[in-house]
C-alpha cells in the first residue's frame, strides 16, 4: 500500500501541470473578461408572421430546454465562451449566461435573483424547466435556489463545476468578503444545505478535480446528501479555472444534459402508458 507521502510526491507533476494550465487559462480569461462585464441581452420574442397569429417561441418544441450558465466569484459570463461554443455545436440552441452583481454580499439574495431570472426565461421560452451549469460559487447559488427556495420545480438538471458543496478552507485572507465566508465549511449557508431536502426533483451532477487548489479539500466539490439525486464525476489533473474550458469536462456536461433528457422522456412514456 502506497504511503500518503509517496502519493503526494507521485501526484506532484500532475499538480504542476494543472497549475500551469490554470495560469494560462487565467491569462486568456483576463483578455476576455471585459467582453462579459455587461449583462447578456435575452433572446427576444419573435413577432408573429401574420397579425393575430401566436408567436413562435425561440426554443419551444426543441429537444433541449434552455441552459443557464452561472459564473463563479469575482467572475462574469465570459468564462463560458468555450463551453457555449461546444454546446451550440452539438445542438443546444438556447444558452444564456447570467451575471450577478459584483457587489453581491449574500448568497441567498443571489439565489433569489436567479429564481426570478429562471421564471422569466420559462415565461419567455414556453419551457416548464431549465438546466443550469454553475462554476464554483455559481453552482452553490444555484443549489441554494433549487434546494432551499423551491427551484427544483423549475430546474431539471444542475451541473456544478468545482463548487464547494461542503465548504472550502480556501486562503483565510480571502474570508474578508461575505460571500467567501458563506463558502466556508462552518457557514450557515453550508449548514442549511445539509438539512433534509425530501422529494427534491432536480438531478445534480458535480464535477470535481483532485488538483483543484481552490477546493480544500478537493472532494468538497462532491455532493453527498441522502435526499439528493446526485452523480459525482471525478476529473483528474484539471485545475479550478480550467474546469469551464476543458474539453473533457464539456463532453461530460453534454452527456449529463442529454441523459437527463432521455430519462425525462422515459418517465413521460411510463406515465402516459
Amino acid at each position: 500500500m502506497q504511503s500518503p507521502l509517496l502519493t503526494r510526491v507521485s501526484s506532484l507533476p500532475l499538480l504542476l501541470r494543472s497549475t500551469a494550465m490554470d495560469l494560462m487559462v487565467l491569462a486568456g480569461h483576463l483578455l476576455l473578461y471585459p467582453t462579459g462585464i455587461t449583462q447578456e441581452q435575452p433572446i427576444p420574442h419573435p413577432r408573429p408572421a401574420t397579425p393575430g397569429a401566436p408567436a413562435v417561441l425561440p426554443t419551444e418544441g426543441r429537444a433541449h430546454p434552455p441552459v443557464l450558465l452561472l459564473h463563479g466569484f469575482i467572475d462574469n459570463r465570459s468564462v463560458f465562451v468555450l463551453l457555449r461554443r461546444s454546446l451550440r455545436r452539438h445542438g443546444w440552441r438556447h444558452l444564456e449566461a447570467l451575471n450577478y452583481s459584483p457587489l453581491t454580499c449574500d448568497l441567498r439574495r443571489a439565489a433569489e435573483l436567479l429564481g426570478r431570472h429562471v421564471e422569466e426565461v420559462c415565461a419567455r421560452t414556453g419551457h416548464r424547466r431549465v438546466d443550469i451549469v454553475g462554476h464554483s460559487l455559481g453552482g452553490l447559488i444555484a443549489r441554494y435556489y433549487v434546494q432551499r427556495l423551491g427551484g427544483d420545480a423549475r430546474v431539471r438538471t444542475l451541473v456544478t463545476l468545482g463548487t464547494p458543496h461542503s465548504g472550502t478552507r480556501v486562503a483565510p485572507l480571502m474570508s474578508a468578503h461575505p460571500l467567501v465566508r458563506q463558502m466556508r465549511p462552518d457557514s450557515r449557508v453550508i449548514a442549511e444545505l445539509s438539512l433534509p431536502a425530501p422529494h427534491c426533483r432536480t438531478r445534480f451532477v458535480a464535477f470535481w478535480s483532485d488538483t483543484d487548489q481552490v477546493m480544500v479539500p478537493a472532494d468538497t466539490a462532491r455532493i453527498d446528501h441522502p435526499d439528493l439525486l446526485a452523480d459525482n464525476v471525478h476529473v483528474s489533473g484539471v485545475g479550478h479555472l480550467a474546469l469551464p474550458v476543458n474539453s473533457t469536462v464539456a463532453a461530460g456536461i453534454r452527456r449529463a444534459l442529454t441523459s437527463a433528457h432521455t430519462a425525462e422522456d422515459a418517465e413521460s412514456a411510463i406515465s402516459v402508458a
